[in-house]
């Protein structure tokens, strides 16, 4: 796989992509591009570029990014700032607790020659030695290169403020869940969806009745009036999403949905640059079946819900797909995991664009039942204070 390496063209030191600016930043001098600014400064020095003969495999461009010799492993971003990373690895490893691993498969880290452990799906991560962010370009090219993107948008200091803001909400929370030490295992994760749009045709007949009931006098009258009914219709569901990574913590990874998809981006590996990220190993082919089943169902539901009339049988319901469109995206999303004192793993998630927040958050049961007891306390005291007054 090939090395990828985003360099600052002012120091030659490592670029990040910066969230809160939508750039990328350069640790070291400070200076900051857009994508647009290094498209341009990549064409500029293609066009200078002169041919040298070396007796040595030559460094190619790719995409504004310094492509090192083939066979050299899968890229490094140096990360200046080392607080957490470990932490972040814990969490990172806890996410997938539980789940089926692949094999893992070794390269070698360009910065330091430590040995980088991963598993088969894992397209960006960390060097657990030098902590040089390192991207696995090759894993994510071909039929598994990305078709869109979104960005982080929410950076981690404004991922832990609104983190902060969740918890202080919940009485009842432990407090070592506020703990820093804690916080420091947030870890930015994109992640891999399957996003469809299908468009379905429907039909639908149905044997339906028309109750009155009246009363004149003493007497009460019904009358019941019987119709077939026919509908026929098409429909069409747009942004769908499933996730598409085995291991993945299902329930995490949805409950974030939804996201704004007008902002999505055409796919750089660039904005991998200091996070996680996972490619997919779920295929449409594997998920097909499942999606049409629930988009019939949908579209049956919505022809049915047209039928207003007080009693309704339906006697036959064909819904056909017409057309689907499938789109291989990666989404940004924070996670965190805390391991209680009852040894179970609690997780919490939060959409990396809009900031929505999900999860199971551990409850101090010394708090609770302080609380309770402190409240049936109160009662019993009123009961006794309003006994006395009578």
């Amino acid at each position: 796989m090939a090395t990828i390496s985003f360099k600052c063209p002012n120091c030659d030191g490592e670029l990040k992509f910066n969230p809160s600016g939508q750039n990328y930043i350069c640790e070291y001098c400070g200076s900051t591009f857009t994508q647009e600014e290094l498209d341009a400064m990549k064409r500029a020095e293609t066009k200078e570029q002169t041919v040298e003969v070396e007796e040595k495999e030559p460094t190619i461009n790719i995409d504004g990014v310094a492509v090192g010799p083939k066979g050299a492993s899968d890229g490094t971003f140096i990360d200046t700032d080392h607080n957490g990373i470990d932490d972040r690895f814990e969490s990172y490893t806890n996410f997938y607790q539980g789940k089926d691993k692949d094999t893992a498969q070794v390269f070698i880290c360009p910065s330091c020659g430590a040995e980088v452990v991963t598993d088969s799906t894992t397209a960006a991560t960390f060097c657990y030695y030098c902590h040089n962010p390192v991207v696995l370009g090759g894993r994510l090219q071909g039929d598994f290169l990305p078709h869109r993107i979104v960005p982080f948008k929410i950076d981690r200091k404004e991922a832990e403020k609104r983190f902060f803001e969740f918890i202080r909400k919940k009485h009842y929370v432990p407090k070592g869940f506020f703990h820093p030490k804690n916080v420091e295992k947030f870890t930015g994760i994109y992640f891999p969806y399957w996003q469809y749009d299908v468009d379905l045709k429907g039909a639908m007949q149905a044997d339906a009745k028309k109750i009155r009931t009246w009363r004149t006098g003493n007497t009460e009258y019904t009358e019941t009036k019987s119709y077939h009914v026919f509908r026929e219709g098409e429909i069409s569901l747009y942004e769908k999403m499933e996730n598409a990574l085995r291991k993945a913590n299902v329930d995490l990874v949805t409950g974030v949905l939804p996201y704004n998809l007008s902002q999505t981006e055409e796919f750089n590996m660039g904005y991998l640059s200091g996070f996680f990220a996972e490619k997919r190993d779920i295929e449409t082919r594997d998920i097909a079946d499942q999606v049409h089943t629930e988009m019939r169902g949908y579209a049956d539901k919505l022809l049915r819900e047209t039928i207003d009339f007080d009693v309704v049988k339906v006697k036959n319901s064909d819904v056909r797909l017409k057309k689907e469109n499938w789109n291989y995206l990666m989404l940004p999303v924070w996670t965190l995991t805390y391991k209680g004192k009852d040894g179970k793993l609690y997780y919490f998630s939060m959409n990396g664009q809009t900031g929505k927040v999900y999860g199971k958050l551990p409850v101090d049961k010394l708090k609770l039942f302080l609380h309770s007891a402190l409240t049936a306390l109160a009662v019993f005291g009123i009961v006794i204070l309003g006994g006395l007054m009578t």
